[in-house]
């Protein structure tokens, strides 16, 4: 006989909820492939009666989980509320790493996001395809916000006298011989980043790389966070480059935001690298 699993206990009949057991196993039947079902694919998926199935669905539409508009159903947002516990006590990179592994693999390039720390962006999460910057860029790595796509993102989230103020204050070094230094053209930059809803840097930082940012925002509209992807400047123009990647990073910016307005004030307790 196999060892029982400790992470598996055996359940006691009388302990064991069959219901709830179902309408887990009806959730499950959705998937980003297919997130519109009948419910006769539903009942055939979770393997349970059609009446069974309408029961349970029609639970979830009464309960704001699921939405039908007499045919199809799918699920709402609210969704991923029931993973609040779980992100709650984990940290960024946990929270990111799924939607920025899909969009790198879409785009078959790095992807990052960061946090706006003072006149810095720090990475809380990247995927790695390929080295084209100099630098060892990890988990809690911090780079000048005022140089980067992500850190431009972020900037653009502050108000004007705040914005003026952290421009004129911060160190401006020039990294490459394209780096914006002057304060008031880079206020003009990231002003405009406000209206485009996107950054690009293009060897700014270091020479042979672009960079493409976009931002992502709670429920009140606050940009928290930044996505952004890494191109090797020397394959393609600017504008291809963003012809080709901001459609894409825009898609993972809204689900991102998904996440983070289903944590809500919970977002707050997300932890950073540790150390930091």
């Amino acid at each position: 006989m196999d060892q029982e699993s400790p992470s598996q206990p055996a359940v006691n009949r009388n302990e064991f909820v069959r219901s709830l057991s179902t309408g887990l196993r009806v959730l499950e039947s959705f998937s980003a492939v297919e997130p519109k079902l009948t419910l006769s694919d539903v009942a055939r998926r979770a393997d349970v009666s059609r009446a069974t199935a309408r029961r349970m669905l029609l639970t979830l539409v009464h309960e704001g989980y699921a939405y039908t508009d007499g045919r199809f159903f799918e699920l709402t947002p609210r969704v991923l509320g029931l993973g609040q516990g779980y992100w709650s006590g984990r940290g960024w990179h946990e929270l990111l790493q799924p939607s920025l592994g899909e969009l790198s693999g879409q785009l078959a390039e790095s992807c990052s996001a960061a946090l706006l720390v003072g006149d810095e962006v720090m990475y809380v999460c990247r995927v790695h395809t390929r080295r084209i910057m100099r630098i060892d860029l990890a988990l809690g790595t911090k780079l000048p916000a005022f140089a980067t796509s992500m850190g431009r993102v972020l900037l653009s989230g502050l108000d004007d006298e705040t914005l003026e103020e952290r421009l004129r204050t911060t160190e401006r070094r020039a990294f490459t011989a394209r780096t914006v230094t002057d304060p008031h053209r880079l206020l003009e930059i990231i002003t405009a980043v406000r209206t485009d809803g996107y950054a690009l840097v293009d060897e700014e930082l270091e020479e042979g790389l672009r960079s493409v940012a976009v931002p992502a925002r709670d429920g009140s509209g606050r940009i928290v966070l930044s996505l952004n992807t890494s191109i090797s400047a020397g394959k393609e123009s600017a504008q291809e480059s963003l012809d080709r990647t901001l459609p894409h990073l825009l898609h993972s910016a809204a689900a991102v935001e998904d996440l983070i307005r289903s944590l809500g004030e919970d977002v707050g307790r997300l932890t950073v690298p540790q150390g930091l």
